[in-house]
Order: structure tokens, then C-alpha cells, then sequence
């Protein structure tokens, strides 16, 4: 599995963005669309403490990153 990991929402332009920069740069990584898998919504809340915004760039373990170019969107999970 990469080291990186992208939790996002399939309806958030801002998860599009960063995962098009992602390929663009050609990082390797593993996506997780939190409004269909309730598993990667309650790993993403225990990453940040509850706060439940997308997109979210985590790297071996830690948040690297939150939203995209200082815009993010609201979850509110499956």
C-alpha cells in the first residue's frame, strides 16, 4: 500500500484537484471516498480529531495536508 493516502468525496471539486495534482506529479497513493466508505470517514475523524473536512492528504500516518489550495469541503459520511 503507498505511503500516501487521499480521503475525499467524490462530490467535492477540491479532492478532484489534488488528486489530479497527485497524478500529475506522479505520487503514487491510495484514495478513500468518505461519503461511501463509512470505515475511511471514522479513520479520517480519528486522524484530525473529529473534524470532518475533505480533501485530506495523509503521509505515513500523518496529516500532511488539509484541503486544497485553502479550500475544503464538508463530510457528513454515508
Amino acid at each position: 500500500m503507498p505511503a500516501l493516502e487521499l480521503y475525499g468525496s467524490i462530490q467535492c471539486p477540491y479532492t478532484r484537484e489534488l488528486r489530479d495534482w497527485l497524478e500529475w506529479t506522479r505520487r503514487d497513493f491510495c484514495e478513500y471516498d468518505v461519503d461511501r466508505d463509512s470505515s475511511a470517514l471514522a479513520r479520517l475523524q480519528r486522524l484530525t480529531g473529529g473534524y470532518a473536512a475533505v480533501p485530506v492528504l495523509v503521509e505515513d500516518g500523518k496529516i500532511v495536508q488539509v484541503g486544497w489550495q485553502g479550500r475544503s469541503c464538508i463530510v457528513s459520511g454515508p
